[in-house]
């Protein structure tokens, strides 16, 4: 995992010390995602997907491009296969995703679910994940384990979502949790986009945090 996290660091650090750069990891792993996804992506759409502007998603590319994962012609954007390796990797780590309706533990407009595979003992009590997602602006994220066969807050044994069976159904179907997995739900009350973001972001932090004490 440490291998791909270096990966988007890189393509994600600035080269020209002077320009500060307008996206973050969580763009570029949704980029590779996406690009991925779609075989071939005109830079519109990644505009779209990723919520960026234009300028922001040029550059985007252009990293992305330096570092091999991606190939552009004018037809658009595809992955590589050192690009496929990389996205392979984390998706190894987040192998599900979801929207999500409007429920107890998913309070906005928008909400986007998402599994990251057995790290529940890398989450404290949430906050982090929930500062992460509201950095990408989401309102916030809600942050739950899958423990006993039951979906509870971090530092509680009672069931989240006792009384929200339909909810508990989608995302056992969905998102097919084991135990010591988490789930994190992005929400946002402007797009849909900005709550899968902010969940991804508090995911790679999940995952970034522990593997950098793992590894220092």
């Amino acid at each position: 995992m440490h291998k791909y996290i270096i990966m988007l660091e890189k393509v994600a650090s600035r080269y020209a010390p002077s320009r500060v750069l307008s996206f973050d990891v969580v763009h570029v792993f949704a980029a590779l995602q996406m690009i991925w996804k779609n075989s071939m992506t005109s830079r519109n759409a990644l505009c779209t997907g990723l919520v960026l502007g234009e300028g922001t998603v040029k550059t985007l590319v252009k990293h992305l491009k330096m570092q091999g994962l991606i190939e552009t012609s004018n037809r658009g954007t595809k992955i590589t296969a050192k690009g496929k390796g990389i996205c392979e990797g984390l998706l190894s780590a987040i192998p599900a995703e979801m929207s999500l309706p409007k429920c107890s533990v998913a309070l906005s407009m928008f909400n986007y679910a998402l599994l990251v595979r057995e790290f529940s003992f890398a989450v404290g009590l949430g906050i982090e994940q929930r500062d992460a997602a509201i950095k990408m602006g989401a309102t916030g994220a809600t942050t739950l384990l899958f423990k006993d066969n039951k979906f509870v807050m971090p530092a509680s044994s009672s069931d989240s979502l006792k009384k929200e069976r339909e909810v508990r159904r989608m995302l056992v179907e969905k998102l097919n949790p084991r135990e010591g997995d988490v789930i994190i739900i992005g929400s946002a009350d402007s797009n849909e986009k900005t709550a899968e973001l902010g969940a991804k972001n508090a995911a790679l932090l999940t995952i970034f945090s522990h593997e950098k004490h793992h590894h220092h």
